[in-house]
């Protein structure tokens, strides 16, 4: 019995936690969207509206509003995480770090590494690892970035062989990939690793940071007014 209501409670915390997580990821897009409701509404009485009209014209209006009524939730539940996602995509893009919080969430089989090179005017190159290779994404002055993703292709070929490596330039210019293709962009690559050897790659990469990482630098964060010298990166 004890058992049995630790379980039951459990279970509604979580679903509680669902609901509210649904509730504040509503409140956020409706900022940016604010026909939000108006259309999930609208999908959902469609839907419903559709399958039991159907049902009454072949006889069976139960059935096909259990149906309607089942099929309009999942139509809502698609529209609203669709447009949850586009309105996620318009608040980060153009911020700072934008395109990291994008690979955080690509899915599993990939390992990033945020900020593996950056430069004084703050553009910056995100490293992912996974089946498909080594991949690039760099945020920032597209003039400048190129630099950036030259320097560290010529740093990771001492490191990794016979590894492809992509990159990808985030923005909305001719060669650019939109924030919110990044995701889709890296999906589609071919898949040329195995498992080990993704393993063996990300361990030789951080072998390499660890490298970079004993070289006596000041610990902490700059100090305010501080410069970077020159030509210098920040790893």
């Amino acid at each position: 019995m004890a058992r049995k209501a630790k379980t039951e409670g459990a279970d509604s915390a979580e679903n509680a936690g669902r609901l509210k997580q649904i509730a504040l990821t509503y409140k956020m897009t409706r900022r940016t969207d604010s026909k939000i409701g108006l259309v999930i509404a609208g999908v959902g009485i469609a839907t419903f509206g559709v399958l039991l009209g159907i049902g009454f014209v072949i006889g069976h209006p139960v059935y096909l509003g259990i149906l309607g009524f089942v099929l309009a939730l999942l139509a809502m539940a698609i529209v609203f995480g669709r447009r949850a996602e586009r309105a996620a995509f318009g608040q980060m893009e153009g911020q700072p770090g934008a395109a990291a919080a994008v690979l955080d969430r690509i899915g599993r089989g990939w390992t990033t590494t945020p900020a593996v090179a950056m430069n004084r005017s703050q553009d910056v190159v995100h490293r992912s690892v996974g089946k498909a290779g080594i991949v690039l994404v760099a945020e920032g002055n597209p003039n400048r970035v190129k630099g950036l993703l030259a320097a560290e292709k010529k740093k990771m070929a001492r490191i990794v062989v016979d590894v492809p490596v992509h990159d990808i330039i985030v923005g909305n210019g001719e060669g650019q990939v939109p924030l919110k293709k990044v995701r889709t962009k890296m999906l589609k690559l071919p898949r040329v690793l195995t498992g080990p050897q993704v393993t063996t790659t990300n361990d030789r990469l951080r072998a390499m940071g660890d490298l970079m990482s004993n070289m006596p630098l000041p610990k902490g964060p700059m100090p305010k007014g501080m410069r970077m010298p020159r030509g210098g990166k920040m790893r």
